[in-house]
């Protein structure tokens, strides 16, 4: 089982900000790569989670119609760090697949490292969004005002912004 040391650590803050989100939920977990949905999969009958369906391939990139789901399906998408360690597409076709995906007024949460307004801090954020861009010139740090943008064109708007541990952030963004 794959456990990343981030999601190790965050875990905590980051399920305060989904218990209050939505406390009864049923988790329909997505992944594109096949050894993580192998994880993902290890862990649900490990942990004899019954309310984690079986994983399924989702790439953002491609047209939400290719998911598998049905508009106007789902309470809550969580985003956990991706964004920034996936080409610029992905995140526009997360945003195309939420406003078409998600219910009136349910909501997608998004954790992770983000500029905001133009502007990366602290420092540590910088070095990191600088190291992203070297192993890949389409990665890196997202700006919390091209989301906003997203989230309009797509029917949702940011409704907040939480700071969170090792300088990430959850947002909150909502369905019209």
């Amino acid at each position: 089982m794959i456990v990343a040391a981030a999601a190790d650590r965050n875990k905590e803050p980051i399920l305060r900000v989904l218990r209050q989100a939505l406390p009864n939920v049923v988790w329909q977990p997505s992944e594109v790569d096949a050894k993580c949905m192998q994880s993902i999969s290890a862990f649900t009958r490990a942990l004899s989670l019954p309310n984690v369906k079986p994983p399924i391939f989702l790439d953002s990139s491609r047209s939400w119609e290719t998911w598998g789901l049905r508009p106007s399906s789902l309470d809550l998408i969580v985003n956990i760090n991706m964004v920034h360690i996936s080409d610029v597409g992905c995140t526009e076709g997360l945003f195309k697949g939420a406003g078409k995906l998600l219910k009136p007024s349910a909501v997608m949460v998004m954790y992770g490292p983000y500029a905001v307004n133009g502007c990366i801090t602290p420092q540590s954020n910088m070095d990191f969004d600088h190291s992203l861009r070297q192993r890949n010139p389409a990665w890196g740090l997202r700006d919390t005002a091209f989301l906003w943008q997203l989230a309009e064109a797509n029917g949702m708007h940011l409704e907040r912004m939480v700071d969170m541990p090792a300088n990430n952030k959850c947002l909150v963004f909502r369905k019209q």
